[in-house]
């Protein structure tokens, strides 16, 4: 009886960790459609984009919510509001430093430097929890830096053609990267949060808490109300942005971290760049350059080599 129970156990957590990395995956490629979304909203600030992306998304849930009857949990809402409004403000943060990175530098540099993230993930997880790295995944950090050096170096090499010797594409490799930070930051905190709660009940107030903090800062850095998108056009954009890859992307990767870990969550959103870059190839001849080519691709094999050394 005793064997029974534990080849039942192993059977049921074997289908909910598959069925995590598919919510992972899935969010990977719907993540790839935001840099896209957000190349053609160029009338609208960074502030205003993440706002009205967080307020769509709100609703999307609470639709969602009201559609499927689940209760919300408010006693655990107030339960864990300090730890929501911490997971808030590293979204807000990171919406912000991304969508100014992808108006600032190409849609291949903003998607590829910010999924370092389960780099940056790694070396939380190590000094937060003690965790010791494994030799794969040392090689994946050493490959992983080096292609960021790549990418900035040949950023430098444009910038000393502008007259103040900082390039708006170096700029916005910047903010993608401390975009990567951020996410490393929402996934490894929130990884302790997620067990704990129903994922719609966690989401919806983390997107909540998260709009009214964009909204603070970007009325604390613009000195004026958010915009309103003013044509149909930009607002159906914002409504694919706010449905896609956040009310269903972000919530799936949040998802999937009730079995995985915060650097497998992290490591599943490489389908991003793939996509993003595929869709920029198309839509705007964005095509790379081959020595942030080979940046891409040591960044690349360096999350690789951690996603395995981990495992």
């Amino acid at each position: 009886m005793y064997k029974c129970d534990l080849r039942k156990a192993y059977i049921m957590h074997v289908k909910t960790r598959k069925l995590a990395l598919i919510e992972g995956i899935t969010a990977g490629i719907l993540f790839g459609t935001s840099a896209i979304f957000i190349r053609y909203l160029q009338n609208l600030d960074a502030f205003s984009i993440a706002f009205w992306r967080l307020i769509i998304a709100c609703v999307v849930l609470a639709v969602l919510l009201f559609g499927l009857r689940k209760v919300f949990s408010f006693s655990l809402v107030r339960k864990n509001l300090g730890n929501l409004l911490v997971l808030s403000l590293f979204l807000g943060l990171h919406f912000i430093f991304f969508i100014s990175a992808v108006k600032d530098t190409t849609i291949l540099n903003a998607t590829v430097l910010v999924n370092t993230a389960p780099i940056f993930s790694l070396v939380f997880s190590f000094f937060l929890y003690k965790g010791k790295p494994s030799s794969f995944a040392v090689l994946g950090i050493t490959l992983a830096f080096i292609g960021v050096c790549i990418i900035a170096y040949a950023e430098s090499q444009t910038a000393r053609a502008s007259l103040n010797g900082f390039s708006p594409r170096l700029k916005g490799d910047l903010e993608a990267t401390l975009a990567a930070v951020l996410e490393a930051s929402f996934l490894t905190y929130g990884r302790k949060i997620r067990v704990g709660m129903d994922i719609i009940s966690i989401m919806l107030p983390i997107y909540f808490l998260t709009a009214i903090i964009v909204g603070i800062l970007g009325l604390a850095a613009t000195n004026r109300i958010l915009e309103l998108p003013t044509t149909m056009e930009s607002l159906l954009l914002l409504i694919g942005l706010g449905v896609l890859p956040t009310a269903v992307a972000r919530t799936l990767a949040f998802s999937s971290l009730s079995h995985l870990k915060s650097f497998e969550t992290a490591t599943m959103a490489l389908m991003e760049p793939l996509g993003a870059t595929a869709l920029g190839i198309v839509l705007f001849c964005e095509w790379p350059i081959p020595i942030f080519a080979a940046g891409t691709a040591l960044i690349l094999a360096g999350i690789v080599f951690v996603s395995r050394g981990e495992s």
